[in-house]
């Protein structure tokens, strides 16, 4: 099973950095850096996957990393090449599939998948399927560093229902996230319904339905050490705290190829 192959096309990925233009991408970035640099000092070759419409790549870069960033999403890659463009940056945006991943200039001193997109993978299969991918694209001793939906805060207080409306130039935006929970499987379903009222009156709406996996740390744990990464460092979210509670929505974690130092 490979990622939904509706997840971020066409009007809807041209709306995303809209959507998440409140993000705080660039502190994110930061803290990303400071933890490859306190795990693996002088590290410079950086694959990134699921990167979306590159913010966190383009940040990245700034550091003096030399990136190759991959998404399944065309749309999304169009978004990120054209950033890339208008910011004169080299980070190398290339279509894949996290399931079939194979870049040639492997291997890498630092892999990082954030924004939680390691879950949509889905499966047990398919997660050790990308982990063990990750391993073999990584130098001995190179780190994993991303981020998941934890499972104590998802379980306790997820929002059935959730609208955001935005105001643009051209009009206004509505964009529903609707979730249904498989508890057994622990996968999130979320249905997005957008809205679009131009200015002119004329009227929009489209739908896209995406599948997210939550995990919990122990889970996660053993399907790092089944693909032979050491986990080392588990963050309630971009943050030098290490407490994890059923308020932590988002876990940054960091593993190595190798054993932990």
């Amino acid at each position: 099973m490979s990622m939904p192959a509706n997840s971020y096309i066409g009007r809807h990925a041209e709306l995303y950095d809209l959507f998440y233009a409140e993000k705080p991408y660039a502190d994110e970035a930061a803290f990303v850096h400071r933890c490859i640099q306190a795990q693996k000092p002088g590290a410079k070759r950086l694959l990134e996957l699921a990167c979306g419409t590159g913010t966190h790549s383009l940040l990245m870069e700034k550091f003096g990393y030399k990136i190759v960033a991959t998404d399944y999403s065309a749309d999304m890659l169009t978004r990120a090449g054209e950033k890339g463009r208008a910011a004169n940056s080299a980070v190398d945006f290339r279509q894949q599939d996290m399931c079939a991943l194979d870049v040639p200039e492997r291997p890498f001193d630092v892999v990082v998948c954030l924004f939680d997109s390691i879950g949509y993978v889905a499966t047990n299969e398919n997660i050790l399927r990308v982990l063990k991918d990750v391993h073999r694209h990584l130098a001995d001793d190179g780190i994993f560093l991303f981020e998941f939906w934890h499972g104590g805060a998802m379980l306790k207080s997820y929002d059935p229902v959730r609208v955001r409306r935005f105001q643009t130039p051209h009009g206004k935006i509505e964009r529903i996230s609707e979730t249904r929970v498989d508890y057994a499987a622990q996968l999130c379903y979320v249905t997005y319904t957008i809205n679009e009222l131009n200015a002119d009156g004329s009227y929009q709406t489209l739908r896209e339905k995406q599948v997210n996996r939550f995990f919990l740390v122990q889970e996660m744990s053993l399907f790092l050490w089944q693909s032979g990464l050491t986990p080392v460092k588990w963050f309630s979210g971009f943050s030098e705290n290490e407490h994890i509670d059923a308020e932590t929505w988002h876990i940054v974690a960091i593993a190595r190829k190798g054993t932990a130092k």
